[in-house]
This record gives C-alpha cells, structure tokens and sequence, in this order.
C-alpha cells in the first residue's frame, strides 16, 4: 500500500480487525489537498454500492418485529407501480437481486439542491422500472431493487429512509462518524474525504468542488456524485473503516438483528460467477472458484480456501470503497478510497489472501 501510496495510486485508509480489535491502520495521501487535511481512520469517505446493505438490513429488523414479510409484494406497502411489479415481485425478489426488473436511465447533469429534491425524484424514479423478466430471473445490479426496499422501510416506519438507517443501524452501531451527509457537509466538514476523479487529461480534480465536471471513466462517463444534495435512497452514504468494523461486529452479536435473522442476511441464496468491477460485488474474477460465489441480501458471499467471505465493493468517480467480513475466523478488513486509479480489485485479493491463505 506504501508503494502504491507513492506512485500516486491510492490515497486512503486500509484496516484490519480481529474480534473487534484494530491490527493494522494504515492511511495515506490527502482528505482535502486544498485545506491540507490528511487521511486517517477518522476520515469518512464515499461508499456508493458499498452502503447498499444497509437497506436489507433495515427491511430485515422490520421483519423480525413482524412488520413485514419477506414475500410480500410490493403492492403490499406501495402504490403508483405497474400491475405485473405489484402482483408479482416480493421483497425477497428484490433484496435477493432476482426481481426481473432494470433500472430507469438517470439524470447524471442535474445538480440536486434539497434532501426533498433528491427523494421525490427517486421515488419518481423507482416508478419508472419494468418488468423485463420473469420474477425469480436474477438481474445485473437493478437499481430499482435498492429504491423500492428503501421506500418499503419508509412506508412501513413512517420515517425517512436516511433517518430511519441513521438511527436502527448506525446509532445501534456507535457509528458516530458515518452518515448520509449532504453536498454542503461535505464541502465544509473536515473529517469527509473529497472524491478526486481523473479527468481525460490525467489529472485529477475534486468532484464536490467542480459540478460542472464529469468523470473520464467509460464505465461512468460524465457523472459526478457531488451532483447529488445527499445519496438516493438505500444506496451510498459516508463511513469511517473503524465504523465499518463496528458494523460487522453489531452483525454478529445481537446488536442489529437476531442470530437467524443475520444468518437470514448473509446466508447464500444464488449461485453465481464472482463478481467483479465497477460498483459489483468486490472480488475480481478469479477470487473464488465458479460456483463458490452466491448472491446473498445486498451482500455477495464466497467460499474461499474452505472459508466464508462475505463482502461489498462500492465504485464513485473518485472514490472506492470495500468491507470484508471473514466469519469463521473473526476477522474484518477495510478499504476506503478517495482518488481514481486505484488497482482496486488487486488490494481487495492481497486482503483475501492473508486472510484466508488462498486466492
């Protein structure tokens, strides 16, 4: 990481925990290379699909206080959706990734201005899904199966999904450095990272100080994620790795959800190729063998050297983010990123190596 760090290829905080305990912290390059301000384990950074779990999470508590079931459709707590949707795809369908439906285009130029803004335009959004497939045909990464949860947890609770996260999961965590901060907390909070994304030219600029540019990346080409007021609905959010390792630990313990429920969470449910690239699932390919590599709720889960890994990567232009829970030894590892460049794939399958001894 050291190397890397000094050839301008990373600029972050890796850790290492077992059973709670921190074994090694590392952090290199800057938070804020305007203010000065260096990277270390207090600095939150940008998850994008990182923080997708949360949201099964969330719909699992609900379920385990009987407020919900898991194969009730969506016309059960929602209105405005396609007859087929309403009828045929369950909760179970959309946080297992096997709804059929796609995702909507997005706006990537509009540059949101309030929390209102950004949920009505999702909740708009998520309207516009179709039923592309059958329910029960797994999906690539549907966009729509993080919204509709995420509006099922309000509906239910009655509570704004970024508040009801804030305080069932990140408050019942002690997570007191991650949230879902707004464009104006990250440009004046000093303990979030800003997103350094690489433009055509090579260099590199600060997204949430520059909306008018977008990023060179093919696979995310003009977007820019401080366009957005505050992260849609069930979907990115800011933590700290310290915080992350909380949040494994709160998995295991009782702290979220009952054991059956967390074994409900993480437990495999489709078998599928490893996932890899982009804002997927975190393991490059070749990280398990074909057919070792299930979809679980919001989270891939693999058998690596006889082990269970359970993980999630998350990709924004200019940041990068990966949680790794291995638990059948305890151990946890962190990586958060906040520049482009980034060999991501190759420090997530050092990680794993060490861990688990094999590739």
């Amino acid at each position: 990481m050291a190397g890397l760090a000094a050839e301008g290829k990373f600029s972050g905080v890796v850790m290492l925990a077992h059973r709670g305990q921190t074994v090694l912290s590392r952090s290199y390059g800057m938070a804020d290379r305007e203010k000065g301000i260096r990277n270390h384990a207090g600095i939150a950074f940008n998850l994008s699909s990182a923080g997708k779990p949360f949201g099964p999470v969330a719909i699992l508590q609900l379920a385990q206080q009987g407020k919900l079931r898991l194969s009730d459709t969506v016309g059960a707590h929602l209105t405005g959706f396609a007859k087929e949707i309403a009828e045929q795809v369950t909760i179970h369908h959309l946080l297992s990734g096997t709804s059929g439906l796609n995702s909507p285009d997005e706006d990537l130029q509009r540059v949101f201005q309030s929390r209102d803004e950004v949920h009505e335009f999702c909740e708009q959004w998520a309207r516009q899904a179709n039923l592309v497939a059958s329910p029960g045909t797994p999906t690539d990464h549907a966009g729509a199966e993080v919204a509709i949860p995420a509006l099922i947890v309000e509906a239910v609770t009655g509570t704004k999904y970024w508040d009801y996260v804030q305080e069932n999961i990140f408050g019942r965590c002690g997570m007191t450095g991650t949230a879902f901060y707004t464009r104006p907390q990250w440009l004046t909070d000093e303990h979030i990272a800003h997103s350094y994304m690489r433009q055509a030219d090579g260099s590199q600029i600060d997204a949430v100080r520059n909306l008018d540019k977008g990023s060179s990346d093919p696979w995310q080409l003009g977007k820019n994620p401080g366009r957005a007021f505050i992260d849609a609905p069930g979907d990115g959010g800011f933590a700290t790795a310290p915080d992350l390792v909380k949040f494994a630990g709160a998995l295991a313990d009782g702290t979220l959800l009952d054991r059956h429920y967390a074994e409900l969470f993480t437990g495999p449910k489709i078998p599928h190729a490893p996932q890899g690239g982009g804002g997927g699932g975190g393991l490059a390919a070749g990280t398990a063998p074909a057919g070792a590599s299930f979809g679980a709720y919001g989270v891939p889960v693999s058998l690596v050297n006889g082990q269970w890994v359970v993980h999630r990567a998350g990709v924004n232009p200019g940041s990068a983010a990966n949680w790794t829970i291995y638990p059948d030894t305890g151990w946890v590892g962190v990586i958060l990123a906040n520049c482009d460049g980034v060999p991501f794939q190759e420090i997530i399958q050092q990680e794993i190596q060490a861990i688990t001894g094999g590739a």
